[in-house]
């Protein structure tokens, strides 16, 4: 019996890559570890009641991550834990399918380098249809942390960066789970290029306001909360993936203003520090 603890970080958008396939994201301290064990026989076993959709993409992560021999003559239970709230745009699904990918490589295939980890939770994502960029800027981010700029077509990491050691981000996680029609994103396409070459020359900030002035007017939220963000003292704010979260980066001694920006809404307000430590794994 083998038995391996892999544990990353959530994310925030910078810039949404479902317009034109290339993103920018920045790694949060909302962790998630996960927990596989090997063992002789065959299946593959959830020792946790995960919901349908990360079944469906654990289950694909494996399959896409284990060679095919191994899946043959393995027993795998996993276990996921979690600080993420999924299905809010926080990249729940990335580290979760990294997370499982790089757990698998350490057992079976040890020498895998973090491109190659990467790249099969990437096209376990797009195989189980949670994401439909496969979403290699949230996976880089939750796996390097600090600033990735990512071409996600290509699975290219043009930039990668810590970020400053002083930041935070304030996230507000509305009551209603609504999510707008995210095909309405290809309609602003120039305008999130734009953003995206911001982010390439490290105008993160600049970045993620406009991607969020385009998310929000699209997604349906109100763009000018963003701008009570940043007269609050944010440096950037955006509606962070598909939303419904809004996510503002602040400087510490900014965050309780920024805070106050989200206080007469419904929903409830998290903050998280910026996280710049890569993805760790370990044998238990």
């Amino acid at each position: 019996m083998v038995q391996v603890r892999a544990s990353m970080h959530g994310a925030v958008s910078i810039v949404n890559a479902i317009a034109t396939g290339r993103g920018a994201t920045l790694g949060i301290s909302l962790g998630i570890e996960t927990t596989v064990v090997a063992e002789p026989g065959k299946g593959i076993f959830f020792e946790n009641r995960e919901s349908s959709l990360s079944a469906r993409l654990i289950r694909s992560v494996v399959e896409t991550s284990v060679p095919k021999p191994d899946l043959e003559r393995n027993r795998l239970r996993i276990s996921v834990k979690t600080e993420i709230p999924s299905g809010y745009g926080l990249k729940s699904s990335s580290a979760i399918s990294s997370a499982i990918s790089l757990a698998c490589a350490k057992i079976f295939k040890p020498g895998a380098a973090d491109l190659e980890i990467l790249r099969d939770g990437v096209h376990a994502s797009i195989q189980s249809k949670v994401s439909i960029t496969g979403a290699f800027d949230d996976a880089c981010a939750c796996y390097f942390g600090g600033f990735a700029v990512t071409d996600n077509t290509n699975i290219k990491i043009i930039r990668s960066e810590k970020a400053p050691a002083d930041l935070s981000s304030v996230i507000f996680i509305p009551k209603s789970r609504r999510r707008g029609n995210v095909k309405k994103l290809r309609v602003l396409e120039n305008i999130f290029a734009q953003a995206w070459d911001l982010a390439s020359k490290s105008e993160y900030w600049n970045a993620m306001i406009l991607n969020g002035l385009a998310t929000s007017t699209l997604l349906g939220s109100d763009p000018r909360i963003l701008t009570e963000l940043i007269e609050s003292g944010a440096l950037g704010a955006s509606v962070s993936g598909n939303g419904p979260a809004i996510a503002a980066v602040a400087r510490n001694d900014k965050i309780s203003n920024v805070k106050k920006v989200f206080s007469s809404l419904e929903g409830e307000t998290l903050v998280s520090p910026i996280n710049n430590k890569k993805a760790e794994v370990y044998e238990v």
